[in-house]
């Protein structure tokens, strides 16, 4: 079992930063690769970054791809989410994933916990 609490959202301006963290007790924390998601409101989940169990493979969809860094301190049993050049467009609840194995990992049911969410607002 992991226990994942997402936090650091807020409201932000257009082209602005925020840093996202996901605190994660409960099993190995490296023994997960570990996802950010967001869901804006009357939408489907969506995949925004994913991250291998040491950190060393990243991948992002392509509406984040050189705005979002996503990394990992296993040493603390934190993942981050580095959101730079922020637009209205990002504004959605943002929640963290652990899932067994690195493969499928845009895949959203493929993940076995979950956090609650925090939210992230942008304003133009």
């Amino acid at each position: 079992q992991v226990q994942l609490v997402e936090s650091g959202g807020g409201l932000v301006q257009a082209g602005g930063s925020l840093r996202l963290s996901c605190a994660a007790s409960g099993r190995t924390f490296s023994e997960y690769p570990l996802g950010w998601f967001r869901q804006a409101p009357g939408k489907e989940r969506e995949f925004v970054a994913a991250i291998d169990y040491s950190g060393d493979n990243t991948r992002y969809s392509d509406s984040v791809k050189g705005r979002f860094a996503i990394s990992r301190d296993n040493a603390k049993n934190t993942v981050y989410l580095q959101m730079n050049s922020l637009t209205p467009e990002d504004t959605a609840v943002y929640y963290c994933g652990a899932k067994p194995e690195w493969g499928y990992i845009w895949y959203a049911p493929g993940y076995d916990y979950w956090g609650q969410g925090t939210e992230v607002t942008v304003s133009s």
